[in-house]
């Protein structure tokens, strides 16, 4: 067992990356962004401009925002200007109401919401918001996360500004991990220390449940349920795995009104780590200790992942998200570390390369993808195959492993990244 000082650390680290979000975490970001500048104004904006990150611009063009029946950036931009509350954090517009819907699309037809890309910055995760009213003006800056601010100011007063600490302090908050520290943290700590993450199972199994009852998105979840699916690919663990997993991604980038459960920043990557895990569990009958700890490693691997990726890429994140999935899996299956290292390299083996093109309805597809790939993974694993140092990118040892995926996702796809939003923004 760890002692109790680092399995504090590493708990406070997954409650810091393992938190309820409603709607695509990027646009919400905005929308909290936003949300802040106008608090910090005073009144409702009468001019708002925003300037973007290639990867947040992206992954905010094509998905549904939460309670308005409305796609894109401008809708998210104008609620955070006028209901969004930023104490919600990455819940920040739970409060829409269809009135407040309508008064945001006046503001958008009013053309008071610029909303542009930033230019000359090397951070992925960057958002700018400049809020003006009755001659005043605010502006709130996140970078580096989701929910981190690292600038605001009122009138030329500055009243934060961690801009020039940013790295140096995320580095000092980061908790250094190793996929064996991440099997004995989850293996070993006391189950009351780790009970809180079924809070993942509840949220993000609801989502999907919710989803089977309605139209959602490319209602790829419902469609595995079909009959005539059901015909071809039969009514198994396997299938309800990849039914749930994707019903909940339906729900979500359609702009249902749910929260879910996200993990590093991303509502997909939570759903992806918690619904295969769950699946499995319940229907093998495992005891409530089983779930825990198989949720435990799946989202504390995740995050492990997710530390030398970064937040944002132009790998799409149900690769990371199905890995730790995997890892879940096989625990579930009776495995140990051994296997869950075979699953990982068999999963970094297959999926490597699958590219992000932003957030939308059709992410449900790729998540049904990656988990499929997780459950195989986690198989081939307990057999005693695994994916041999001889080939691709695959080494002996499985951190090594990692890193390769991830600087692939992080350093060898930037123009692969820049290429996809070029092509997203020249449609005809």
């Amino acid at each position: 067992m760890l002692p109790v000082t680092e399995r504090k650390q590493i708990i406070d680290l997954i409650q810091r990356e393992v938190i309820p979000a409603i709607g695509c975490t990027e646009p919400i970001a905005v929308a909290l962004c936003v949300a802040r500048a106008a608090e910090t104004l005073g009144s409702e904006p009468e001019r708002i401009s925003v300037r973007l990150s290639a990867n947040i611009l992206k992954n905010a063009m094509g998905v549904g925002i939460p309670g308005t029946g409305m796609i894109g950036l401008p809708i998210a931009v104008a609620l955070g200007a006028t209901i969004g509350r930023s104490a919600y954090q990455l819940e920040v517009l739970r409060d829409v109401t269809p009135e407040a819907v309508e008064h945001g699309r006046r503001m958008i037809d009013e053309k008071r919401i610029a909303i542009s890309l930033k230019e000359d910055i090397t951070e992925k995760l960057y958002i700018e918001t400049e809020v003006e009213a009755a001659g005043h003006r605010a502006v709130a800056i996140i970078a580096g996360g989701h929910t981190a601010f690292v600038y605001v100011e009122r009138d030329g007063e500055v009243l934060l500004d961690k801009r020039s600490t940013l790295s140096a302090d995320e580095e000092e908050g980061e908790v250094p991990l190793t996929l064996r520290r991440v099997w004995e943290f989850a293996m070993t700590s006391p189950l009351d220390e780790i009970r809180f993450i079924l809070e993942s199972k509840r949220l993000n199994k609801a989502a999907a449940e919710t989803a089977f009852t309605g139209e959602y998105g490319h209602c790829v979840g419902r469609t595995l349920c079909c009959d005539r699916e059901q015909r071809i690919m039969g009514d198994s663990i396997f299938t309800r795995i990849l039914s749930y997993t994707s019903a909940a991604c339906d729900a979500r980038m359609a702009g249902a009104m749910i929260p879910v459960m996200s993990n590093s920043g991303s509502g997909n990557q939570g759903i992806a780590a918690t619904l295969p895990v769950v699946v499995y569990a319940e229907e093998t009958g495992a005891s409530e200790e089983q779930m825990i700890r198989a949720l435990t490693l799946s989202h504390l691997t995740v995050v492990y992942i997710k530390q030398s990726l970064g937040r944002l890429s132009a790998l799409c994140g149900c690769v990371v998200a199905a890995t730790g999935s995997s890892c879940g899996i096989v625990y579930l299956m009776g495995g140990g570390y051994d296997q869950a290292a075979a699953a990982v390299k068999n999963m970094i083996a297959n999926l490597t390369g699958m590219i992000c093109d932003g957030a939308k309805p059709s992410c449900a597809m790729k998540l049904t993808s990656g988990v499929s790939t997780a459950v195989l993974s986690a198989m081939m694993a307990m057999d005693g195959r695994c994916v041999s140092p001889v080939e691709g990118i695959i080494e002996e040892d499985v951190d090594r492993c990692i890193h390769n995926l991830t600087k692939i996702g992080r350093d060898g796809m930037d123009e692969t990244d820049r290429l996809v939003l070029h092509i997203m923004t020249h449609k005809e």
